[in-house]
């Protein structure tokens, strides 16, 4: 139960940094190489969708 509360908070945290474009997330040096690789438009939406993905895995693994 804690484990899905802590997941569904990172995706949404994910979420909210991709739609605010929050600097200080975008600048850390894990979300960094995503920013070059896709560019900062491209990385706000791969976190975006990878938040949607966490949220989708912890209401799954809540129902199972």
């Amino acid at each position: 139960m804690i484990a899905n509360i802590f997941m569904m908070t990172a995706g949404v945290f994910c979420i909210c940094a991709a739609i605010f474009d929050w600097d200080f997330f975008f600048n850390n040096a894990k979300a960094r190489l995503f920013v070059v690789i896709f560019g900062r438009n491209g990385a706000r939406i791969f976190y975006a969708l990878l938040g949607i993905f966490i949220i989708f895995v912890s209401l799954k693994i809540k129902m199972a």
